[in-house]
């Protein structure tokens, strides 16, 4: 459902999704997310990049349960979101409203923009 590491090197809270989460899930993973993000030791103003490109568009229902369960959560400095879907990148765009969040097609390119590097594909 869903991976999760700190990357003390870069400061960054790096998530990866897969598949639709339902409330009670969205809430189990907000509490243990936020537990592990104080014994990791992170402080706001980390990098976070979240893959969705494995995850399906979320449920209509649960969109206002992760605008609840992370309203507190500690704010990020820069925010990648990673996804190809038109559909997941409305969704992000109507729940996280971050003026410092950008969604881009490939995990490399959103870290790349998180580190304040130029991405230069390899194709």
């Amino acid at each position: 459902m869903y991976e999760y590491s700190f990357r003390h090197d870069i400061n960054l809270l790096d998530i990866s999704w897969k598949g639709p989460f339902a409330p009670e899930i969205i809430r189990t993973y907000a509490h243990e997310l936020l537990a592990e993000f104080g014994h990791a030791g992170f402080k706001p103003g980390y990098l976070l990049r979240i893959d969705m490109s494995e995850s399906a568009t979320q449920p209509k229902g649960s969109l206002p349960v992760f605008a609840e369960a992370f309203g507190t959560f500690p704010k990020a400095e820069r925010i990648a979101i990673i996804t190809t879907s038109a559909i997941t990148a409305l969704q992000v765009k109507r729940i996280m409203t971050q003026p410092y969040l950008r969604i881009f097609d490939t995990a490399d390119a959103g870290l790349a923009w998180l580190l304040g590097r130029i991405y230069v594909s390899a194709e």
